[in-house]
């Protein structure tokens, strides 16, 4: 059942976040505090609040570790992309 209030663009974007960041957690090459940070950005998204509070709250967390020198490359791409999906939303 959808959330009052609910906009579907929004819950896509969030279902397509919410999918690359499981690739990431199921990686066994991204170190364990980014996965930390991507488990909790990703609790962050299921949370009641407004988009913009929600995506704000997980562009946070990811922001911080989106540097991190030990992320492999192409997780630090994946890790830009999921940034760029919440911009969208805050916008």
């Amino acid at each position: 059942m959808a959330k009052p209030n609910s906009n579907p663009k929004f819950e896509a974007t969030i279902v397509q976040i919410k999918q690359q960041l499981d690739m990431l957690l199921g990686d066994n090459s991204v170190p364990r505090n980014v996965k930390s940070a991507l488990d909790s950005a990703k609790k962050l998204l299921d949370g009641e609040e407004g988009y913009a509070v929600r995506a704000s709250s997980a562009t946070y967390k990811i922001d911080e570790v989106s540097n991190d020198i030990n992320l492999p490359p192409y997780a630090r791409t994946v890790i830009w992309n999921v940034l760029s999906l919440l911009e969208s939303i805050k916008e």
